[in-house]
């Protein structure tokens, strides 16, 4: 039973065309406040690689730490969230996101034997690609992003030869790789939290409370609290604050608009307030941003 839901943050993040369903991605911890992003999910498969520093990479309930030179894949309709935890600038963490359908249609036989199958393998939410480890699959990967950042002649069918080489290796080596249990409770776990997310995610600069969060899932508020607690470790209103936090900090570039204007239109209706929980959360205050561009 695969998590399908949808949300404006496949949009925002990994924007992937219905011409050639993938895209490539780099540098995007530079624009993330405290170089942590928000918890999402996408249809699509994606693959990361760390370069210069270590990332924690969480999958669900699971923290995955990723050095230089490791290579993630995550399958699809998983929650997942990045932060970097170490090294001196923003890692460039290049990767792709992509539809199955760019290896083969989904009523064929190829797709439904070798690319679904994988989808559909709720034990499998990741495979990590260590460093100095499993060297053609890295090989291709690198690939990959090449092919994507230069482009050139037979481009797209080189890309798709790529990643079909990558699901026979996944395929070929699909009993090996270590497996995640997950019980009906935690697969109903995480289904409510994506419920719960999008509702914030559209409704985070309206006043909103635990029992609109909740009935978004149709669950009640404590209930809502365990789910939270269970998939991200934090409470349903830390989720919103944090998320209403990172939006303003992307807005607070913009000099056209006052520090209070900005909080207002993320859901704080106290700029005092606002100003403490930005505080808190980064470890200094929203004016920092404009004159220094942290």
């Amino acid at each position: 039973m695969a998590i399908i839901l949808d949300h404006q943050l496949r949009e925002q993040l990994h924007p992937v065309s219905a011409e050639f369903p993938i895209t490539w991605f780099h540098d995007e911890i530079v624009d993330l406040p405290a170089r942590e992003g928000p918890v999402h999910w996408h249809p699509e498969f994606e693959i990361v690689t760390a370069v210069t520093g270590v990332l924690d990479y969480q999958v669900g309930e699971k923290h995955v730490l990723l050095e230089a030179g490791d290579r993630l894949f995550l399958n699809a309709n998983r929650l997942h969230c990045i932060r970097q935890i170490s090294g001196e600038v923003p890692d460039p963490m290049p990767g792709i996101a992509f539809s199955g359908t760019l290896i083969a249609p989904e009523e064929s036989v190829v797709y439904q034997k070798y690319v679904q199958n994988i989808a559909a393998c709720l034990e499998l939410p990741y495979v990590v690609f260590r460093r100095g480890e499993q060297e053609e699959i890295h090989q291709t990967i690198q690939r990959i992003y090449e092919l994507l950042s230069d482009g050139g002649p037979l481009y797209e069918l080189r890309v798709q030869q790529a990643l079909t080489a990558i699901f026979d290796y996944l395929n070929v080596h699909l009993d090996e790789f270590p497996r995640t249990q997950i019980s009906r409770v935690a697969l109903n776990t995480q289904i409510r939290v994506s419920q719960m997310l999008t509702f914030i995610y559209e409704h985070y600069s309206e006043i909103i409370s635990l029992a609109d969060i909740a009935g978004a899932a149709n669950i009640s508020r404590s209930e809502a609290g365990r789910c939270f607690l269970a998939a991200l470790q934090k409470t349903p209103v830390a989720v919103l604050i944090q998320y209403r936090l990172q939006k303003a900090h992307s807005l607070l570039s913009d000099t056209t608009r006052t520090i209070q204007e900005i909080s207002q239109s993320c859901g704080f209706h106290s700029s005092s307030y606002f100003t403490r929980q930005f505080r808190q959360h980064y470890g200094y205050l929203p004016g920092t941003v404009r004159r220094l561009g942290k």
